[in-house]
């Protein structure tokens, strides 16, 4: 099935003809009414159907203030308007699917207040939704849109590629702004976002797009001068920030944890959801969510538990599908909590995430992520497990022992989706081999020893040379080994990257305390945590007693070895081929268009950032016209805005009390390259 928020670009200026209804209209009013008609901006005209408030319950009370919301989906909220809000930078492409045109809404005086919530489009009903959700494999009970607001769903406009039909059924598309202020379910929180988070989640946002990842979409980021306080490492050092909001854009927002307001208290944490006992909302949003989402099998099953047996199973697919596509293109969701699963399988909630840079199974993105819960390697066994916590929300609407037979389904299901992939990757197209799972593996724990660049490495796959006659095998393997040599780490970056996160005194307490008391050990840490430890002491003893000569020479006869059995399986693709060119041809297309030259990077989210807080926003858009074009190479655009442009620093305001900075003391680097030193610096919480 296809990745939803495909469509066609409809970036141009269109002309606006008036229907003759329209003109009818002109004509019954005067000439002095024909003002306000003809002057309605673009979005002031969006078509607004919004079907989910007529559908299901909304919370009759406009009590101000976090509170318990029972028996409801929704609750009605005001955003609350920011001070001189602005643009930081729009999305053509995703603006399109509301059949708006992004540079005439950045030229819309009323543009940046429409799209941060500080004035309501008309048609618009702001709405926070309900839901709860396991975080950190804990029940924490109600949570829901603490920062995000509902506008309404905006029907898709006519004209558009009705693969679009395909993809959204409802034929609408729920906006979202988030940052607008206050909620129900905003706990202890302001319900405010700042322009560092905002710019995150818009970049990726779209970059997940371009790399057809199944995502939801941002329209645009808008920033202001209205402030709130943040202490961004939590080490008691707050500063005011700018209030900033995304608009985004997804069939729906519904996720694993709206169906979790229904559960008992939960045997851990004794919290239970606010609508526990409320049997026929469940049964109402799984209507709901089924006929409006999944029309197909609302069609194709009359039975009920069938039905719905084969709308989880259909989620478990999709799960399925996007976390193989992570894991692929290297990408860490960093906080894969229930409440932050799609229910259409989305990537939902941009939060402390990460593309890999050095390759390494147990990346974590996430600074507070101390358990390693959500590596890069526990991904498809944490959506497994979200999977099932949704399973049990849906019960007794979804039997038990079928969703069990189901959930014994999904790690075929993922190893055929990350296969196909990874196969895709290799450039290994014509016939599928057993050995094809172990070379893959063998690949990765190549990258792992030697520190590869994860993005660069895949890349550099394709211009290795299938085995043809006249060819010299060893000096094409020495040419393919060289290649991948230059993205390896260094001794120093390894040595850095093998540092135990713990201090020795502490980790051989835990050995200790695993020994003696083990029942007192699990509850202050785990034995993976422990071992993960154990494994960095174990590299970095090792390369402590080698130098930068050995480690290279390592290095090339592990590169060597792997790279002559993969031309081995390479030479199988040629057999039985008539024209050998041709395959080759084909392999090198298809390898450059699913491995990506370029990804989101966090030194490239970071320089844009940086730039955008000195009121700089040239970055954030060229960033976004990189990240639109992933697979190729775009001639003037490989570098960041200052080197491009000179090394010129942008004139601007500086805020009250501000001291002037000096240029940072970086050199840029291209886009495609692997992280400065910096970089790793770098700390997302």
């Amino acid at each position: 099935m296809a990745c939803f928020g495909f469509g066609p670009r409809l970036g141009h200026t269109r002309i606006f003809i008036p229907s003759v209804s329209a003109l009818r209209l002109i004509s019954s009013v005067g000439m002095d009414d024909m003002g306000p008609v003809l002057s309605r901006s673009s979005l002031e005209r969006l078509d607004f159907d919004n079907a989910v408030l007529r559908k299901l319950p909304v919370d009759p009370s406009e009590e101000p203030g976090p509170r318990q919301v029972k028996g409801a989906c929704f609750s009605r909220v005001q955003p609350q308007p920011l001070t001189k809000p602005r643009f930081v930078a729009v999305s053509q492409d995703a603006l399109a699917l509301l059949g708006l045109d992004g540079e005439q809404v950045m030229s819309e005086p009323l543009g940046p207040e429409y799209l941060s919530g500080s004035k309501v489009m008309p048609g618009s009903e702001p709405a926070a939704h309900c839901y709860c959700g396991h975080q950190f494999g804990q029940f924490a009970g109600q949570l829901g849109d603490g920062a995000a607001f509902y506008l309404g769903e905006v029907r898709v406009p006519a004209g558009q590629d009705p693969q679009l039909l395909l993809e959204n059924p409802s034929g609408r598309w729920e906006i979202q702004v988030k940052g607008a202020g206050l909620t129900p379910y905003s706990r202890q929180a302001d319900g405010r976002k700042v322009l560092r988070s905002s710019i995150r989640e818009f970049l990726c946002s779209e970059a997940m797009f371009f790399l057809r990842v199944p995502t939801t979409r941002a329209g645009s980021v808008v920033t202001s001068d209205s402030k709130v306080i943040r202490d961004v490492y939590y080490s008691g050092n707050a500063r005011h920030e700018r209030c900033s909001v995304v608009l985004r854009i997804a069939p729906t927002f519904f996720r694993f944890g709206s169906f979790e307001i229904f559960k008992q208290a939960d045997e851990f944490t004794g919290r239970q959801g606010p609508s526990y006992g409320r049997d026929e909302l469940r049964s109402q949003m799984i209507d709901y969510v089924i006929e409006m989402f999944y029309p197909e099998i609302q069609q194709n099953y009359s039975d009920r538990v069938e039905r719905n047996v084969a709308f989880f199973r259909e989620v478990m697919v999709r799960t399925a599908r996007l976390v193989a596509q992570w894991q692929c293109v290297g990408f860490c969701h960093g906080v894969l909590n229930t409440d932050n699963m799609s229910i259409l399988g989305l990537t939902l909630d941009y939060g402390p995430y990460g593309f890999m840079d050095r390759f390494d199974p147990d990346f974590i993105c996430n600074a507070s992520d101390n358990s390693g819960r959500y590596s890069y390697q526990a991904q498809p066994a944490i959506c497994r497990w979200n999977l099932v916590k949704l399973a049990e929300a849906l019960a007794p609407e979804l039997p038990p022992d079928r969703a069990r037979a189901v959930m014994d389904e999904y790690l075929d299901v993922y190893n055929r989706f990350y296969l196909d992939n990874m196969r895709k990757k290799l450039g290994l197209l014509k016939r599928e081999e057993p050995e094809d799972e172990m070379l893959i593996t063998e690949l990765l724990q190549t990258m792992h020893n030697t520190g590869a660049d994860f993005t660069n490495t895949f890349r550099n796959l394709s211009q290795i040379s299938c085995p043809t006659d006249g060819q010299s095998e060893d000096e094409e393997v020495k040419k393919a080994t060289d290649l991948l040599l230059q993205q390896c780490a260094s001794l120093e970056e390894l040595k850095a990257a093998n540092k135990p996160s713990m201090d020795p005194r502490e980790l051989a307490m835990l050995l200790s305390l695993a020994q003696s008391n083990p029942s007192l050990f699990q509850m202050i840490s785990d034995r993976a945590t422990v071992a993960r430890q154990l494994d960095k002491l174990s590299r970095l003893k090792d390369l402590m007693e080698s130098s930068e000569e050995e480690l290279r020479t390592k290095h090339a006869e592990d590169w060597t070895s792997w790279v002559t059995r993969y031309r081995k399986r390479l030479a199988h693709e040629l057999q039985g081929q008539s024209d050998v060119q041709a395959v080759q041809d084909e392999r090198v297309s298809v390898m450059d268009n699913t491995n990506p030259r370029v990804v989101l990077r966090n030194y490239i989210a970071q320089n844009a950032i940086e730039a955008a807080e000195k009121g700089d926003f040239s970055e954030v858009q060229r960033v976004l016209k990189v990240l639109e074009k992933p697979f190729s190479a775009q001639a003037g655009w490989e570098l960041p805005t200052l080197a491009a442009a000179g090394g010129g620093v942008a004139q601007r305001e500086r805020d009250e009390g501000e001291e002037e900075e000096s240029s940072a003391d970086r050199h840029p680097v291209p886009y495609d390259s692997k992280p400065p030193a910096w970089a790793r610096e770098i700390c997302v919480t």
